[in-house]
């Protein structure tokens, strides 16, 4: 059997889980489920899987620390190969497979996301053995996933032919996203979650590139003639990265291909895609709540309650989520978790930070502007609280700060050479413009 080169994409982050997920803080590094991170999970999936020779994780630059950090708690090496801007799915697992080809012209590439949640990890890595060992054969084994409800937020697939010794079979199509009656007649009709995970030899998908993509295929090469490793990470090269067509895998590959083929699996999984998804993948108590953080509930059932900040009490109520954050809290019924996202997409319209960074506390900072030359930084302060003022210009918006012996109030700017000690004698609210 050839050598499993499992690669873990380690991008995105998670708008439909806002307000615990941010840019800032991605989903997949967050404890949303149990006691580790979904992306420590998918590493301690794969790790044991008979045949892994070596773990790749392809992820950006600002999340290179979580995933350098996560990864030693687990006490799991891994190559980190850090892509210089986000170009969609198919630039990155192109560059990944030819990163594998030059260590192993026959290595099968197991391709996972590293927000997913299985349920069931030795029935995963037997579906996994199956892949790979079908993908030897030139196929591009994705796996799918038996549905258990007529979900409408997954992608379908449609299988045909068996195929080798019947343990997959050849994909006749691929199919979007469908509303209830469709989710419904799908399910009847045999129907697989796409579960968006896939094996094939790194050679066999640089070949489709090469044939449907070929800017790709030529990006992808570009890079890993040029890739050093320092301490386990490569940094792609920005230049030849940015020569590759801005595509999903989906689209570029496996909607053309001839060679796709599907692995039905019998494993409890979710994309984690929304907070009803959390809900359902979350251990719940017999009234079928499930809770996390400072949490009390009363007469509750069906609910999602999770604090990483204040005490939330719940009363009287069922089938909503209530996710409280330092700085922000969002109520909402399950079956519109999915509706999160226009509710962050108008944060985001308003220019509010909040929708894509975390501030420090309620009274504490919020990054407004963030520039090469400079942050432009929104503080606020409790009557009586004393503060730390870096080098910068302050602008006291409301209140009165007292600081070395004088008092400044509302309106004032105030030049800082250095840093400073001042006291808010009432709520104050000051905006500074940092130089970086």
């Amino acid at each position: 059997m050839a050598s499993i080169y499992p690669v873990i994409l380690c991008g995105g982050s998670g708008t439909r889980l806002w307000p615990a997920s941010r840019s800032d803080q991605p989903k997949q590094f967050l404890k949303l489920v149990g006691d580790r991170s979904s992306f420590q999970e998918t590493v301690l999936r794969v790790k044991d899987i008979p045949g892994v020779a070596e773990i790749v994780i392809v992820t950006g630059e600002a999340m290179v620390g979580f995933v350098s950090e996560q990864t030693a708690q687990i006490e799991t090496w891994a190559t980190i190969l850090v892509e210089p801007e986000a170009r969609d799915s198919a630039p990155a697992v192109a560059a990944a497979a030819a990163y594998v080809q030059t260590l192993d012209p026959n290595g099968v590439v197991l391709m996972l996301a590293a927000d997913h949640h299985v349920a069931d990890p030795e029935v995963f890595r037997d579906a996994a053995v199956t892949a790979a060992k079908a993908a030897e054969h030139d196929l591009i084994v994705t796996f799918g996933v038996q549905p258990t409800v007529p979900a409408t937020g997954f992608g379908y697939i449609r299988p045909g032919a068996p195929l080798l010794d019947g343990s997959v079979r050849a994909v006749a199509a691929f199919v979007e996203k469908p509303d209830q009656e469709t989710a419904e007649r799908y399910l009847l009709d045999g129907y697989l979650w796409n579960s968006g995970n896939f094996a094939f030899k790194a050679a066999t998908l640089l070949g489709e590139f090469e044939a449907f993509e070929p800017s790709v295929a030529a990006a992808a090469k570009a890079c890993a003639e040029k890739l050093k490793l320092e301490a386990g990470i490569g940094r792609l090269d920005r230049e030849a990265f940015a020569d590759a067509a801005k595509i999903s895998l989906d689209y570029a590959v496996m909607e053309r291909t001839a060679k796709a083929a599907v692995v039905p699996a019998t494993f409890a999984w979710s994309d984690l895609g929304a907070w009803d998804a959390i809900w359902e993948a979350s251990a719940r108590d017999d009234d079928g709540n499930a809770r996390d953080g400072d949490v009390d509930l009363h007469q509750a059932s069906n609910v999602l309650v999770r604090s990483t900040g204040p005490y939330v009490g719940v009363i009287g109520v069922s089938d909503i989520v209530v996710v409280a954050e330092p700085d922000a809290v969002l109520v909402c019924h399950r079956k519109d978790s999915q509706a999160v996202k226009t509710l962050v997409d108008g944060l985001k319209a308003k220019g509010r930070s909040i929708a894509s960074r975390k501030s420090a506390s309620p009274g504490g900072s919020e990054t407004l502007v963030s520039t090469d030359g400079f942050d432009v930084e929104l503080r606020r302060a409790p009557a009586g609280e004393t503060v730390v003022l870096p080098v910068s210009t302050v602008q006291l918006l409301e209140g009165v700060l007292e600081m070395d012996g004088e008092a400044y109030a509302a309106g004032a700017i105030i030049p800082l050479e250095f840093e400073v000690r001042a006291r808010a004698i009432g709520a104050a609210t000051l905006l500074l413009t940092k130089p970086r």
